[in-house]
């Protein structure tokens, strides 16, 4: 006999039905032999006949309303069966009633109760064990084809991974490691958990594992660290799973495992948020972000969006930059109403008709030069005017259309700066604390609040994208100091501590945000040259010596400056030297009058705004042949 299968495939609902309507039959037949052992008497055969006329039609009446067959055989799971549990139990009841109703001949009370548990147990089984086949019919030949791999991890996710894998042709897992010992012995989807993280070494060698996966997202950054330390060192190519918050809002899969990068190695502990003070502040409610298409200002943007805001005002210089952030939201199709404009912070009438017209309650203002080099030479007044100019004409703003909190993105080449880029976010900062002066206690006052951190991982210019691309050309690796050190965090960590400290300040605060331990860039080059599977004698390291106007080391506070705790544990609040709306007039007043002025003098006048301000002295950068005699670490 020959079977159209594609008839078949097209019909598959009509033979999931007669499949269900012969399991409903054989089980009340089942449950009467059951129920007597087999020997059924003559005179429940009487009861049985018509019982089943009617008992048939109702499971499947049942079966149907329950949904039983929108779901297909080869994806059974757990949801498919809760809903073969309810059909059971919703037909049971109905039976129970309708033979009662229509005085059936008796039908034994335990003949009800065994009918909807055999209905469930042939009626699963039956769909698992087609799953089962299918699973084995797809991958089960060329399974076992895939490359060895050990899951680092036990948890939800790596139990999620070893699932998914198990459909791949690609990997094959032959064990997990995990430093639970409540895990270790115990089989998880058919997957032995081998023993400790310690242990990958031993266990690499004896399955002749080249790669190892690690699947802990939600664990603290210091424990999936030292799960790529240990695979290092065992020699294995370490992989990794999506980031939590990607798997969570399901941009990707649990198996789309990459490489490693380095800021896996650098990543920080996920931010615990107020998430309800941050609904307040921002949803239903207009916000304004400058410098939109930067690192900081998209990813703020980003995130923002979380919270649902009834418009979002994307300001920024760069045509292009707005372009690509275009692009991206489009894709995401969100309800909030998105406006992209472009646009200069020193353009007063430009910025006071967008907040005329769009009315923020809050600004987050990112918008600067940020590159120390290309501002100490040829561009100092441009960094005067962008970074300090630029604030105030865009704070004085917001201050005159009553916005509500105004944020200024600080950073911590701000303290006790060497440089014309530092200084001038030291004087960003002190206009916003002379605006505010004493009018945070006046009703409808716009708030300033100033948030300061370190370096962001993979933002634009940053060291971290440079390397990479050093190494991808095979090298050298230049850095300019072998003892610089800097601190880095994440840019959706900092993105949600500067909202985090938008809500909680109240004005004229400039909050410090925890940075952790600093890196040396040195070390950050060999972690990265590693990871990329090179040794270090693949890879030249090469020292520069330091370009104008950067520190060996960068600070948080300033030598006068202290801190005091906030309620969270990852901000704290700068004690910084108070400034008056006079002082802030006289800046302005100076940096119109220094547009055409020597930079060397500007620079000089500078220490006289900025108290803390030092120009680095040339001793402090190398020379070449200090360079030389560096070129020895490889």
């Amino acid at each position: 006999m020959i079977f159209n299968y594609k008839y078949l495939v097209k019909n598959r609902g009509i033979f999931a039905i007669a499949h269900d309507f012969l399991v409903a039959c054989i089980a009340w037949m089942m449950a009467f032999q059951l129920r007597f052992n087999f020997e059924i008497p003559d005179s429940f055969w009487h009861a049985f006949w018509p019982s089943l006329i009617l008992v048939v039609p109702v499971q499947i009446a049942a079966f149907i309303r329950c949904g039983l067959y929108k779901g297909i055989w080869r994806f059974a799971s757990l949801p498919d069966l809760k809903r073969i549990v309810l059909a059971a139990a919703l037909s049971a009841i109905l039976i129970s009633f309708l033979l009662i109703i229509f005085k059936f001949p008796v039908v034994p009370r335990s003949v009800l109760l065994l009918n909807p548990l055999l209905i469930i147990l042939m009626m699963g089984g039956s769909r698992f064990a087609y799953r089962s086949w299918q699973e084995h019919r797809l991958y089960g030949t060329t399974v076992l084809q895939g490359r060895p791999v050990l899951v680092l991890g036990a948890g939800e996710a790596a139990i999620a991974l070893v699932k998914d894998l198990a459909r791949s042709t690609e990997w094959r897992v032959v064990g997990m490691l995990d430093d639970n010992v409540t895990m270790q012995g115990r089989h998880l989807q058919g997957i032995k958990v081998l023993g400790a993280l310690n242990q990958l070494s031993f266990f690499a060698n004896q399955f002749s594992v080249q790669h190892a996966i690690v699947a802990m997202p939600s664990a603290s950054h210091q424990i999936r660290k030292r799960a790529v330390e240990l695979a290092n060192e065992a020699g294995v190519t370490v992989l990794t799973v999506p980031a939590f918050d990607d798997l969570i809002s399901g941009k990707v899969n649990i198996s789309q495992v990459r490489k490693v990068d380095v800021e896996d190695l650098l990543g920080r502990d996920a931010v615990k948020l107020d998430s309800t003070g941050l609904q307040q502040l921002i949803e239903h409610n207009a916000v304004l972000v400058s410098g939109a298409g930067g690192s900081i200002g998209s990813e703020l943007c980003r995130q923002i969006l979380k919270y649902k805001p009834s418009t979002l005002v994307c300001l920024d210089i760069s045509e292009f930059a707005l372009y690509n952030l275009e692009q991206e939201f489009s894709r995401q199709k969100s309800a909030v109403k998105l406006i992209y404009v472009t646009g200069d912070v020193k353009n007063s009438d430009r910025v006071k008709d967008l907040l005329t017209q769009y009315q923020p309650s809050v600004v987050f203002h990112a918008a600067a030069y940020k590159h120390v080099p290309l501002m100490e030479n040829g561009n100092v007044c441009e960094a005067l005017s962008n970074n300090v100019v630029g604030t105030y004409t865009l704070a004085q703003a917001c201050k005159e259309a009553n916005v509500e909190k105004f944020v200024l993105i600080s950073t911590d080449k701000a303290v006790n700066p060497t440089n014309v880029m530092g200084a001038s976010k030291r004087l960003a900062e002190m206009v916003c604390q002379g605006l505010q002066e004493n009018d945070s206690s006046k009703d409808g006052s716009t708030r300033f609040v100033i948030v300061r951190f370190g370096n962001v991982l993979g933002s634009s210019g940053s060291v971290i994208p440079k390397f990479r691309e050093q190494i991808a050309q095979g090298g050298p690796i230049t850095i300019t100091h072998p003892e610089i050190t800097r601190y880095f965090m994440s840019i959706p960590e900092a993105a949600q501590l500067v909202m985090q400290a938008g809500l909680m300040g109240n004005g004229g605060e400039i909050f410090v945000l925890d940075m952790g331990e600093p890196v040396k860039i040195a070390n950050l080059a060999t972690d990265m040259i590693r990871l990329s599977g090179l040794q270090l004698e693949d890879v030249k390291i090469e020292y520069v010596g330091l370009r104008p106007g950067e520190k060996l080391y960068e600070e948080l506070l300033a030598d006068d400056e202290h801190t005091m705790p906030t309620r969270h544990e990852k901000l704290r609040i700068a004690l910084a030297r108070p400034v008056s709306k006079a002082w802030v007039k006289k800046l302005l007043k100076w940096i119109n009058q220094s547009q055409s002025a020597n930079e060397v003098n500007i620079k000089n006048e500078l220490k006289s705004w900025v108290e803390e301000y030092s120009p680095q002295q040339p001793s402090l950068i190398m020379h070449p042949e200090m360079v030389n005699e560096q070129n020895t670490l490889h």
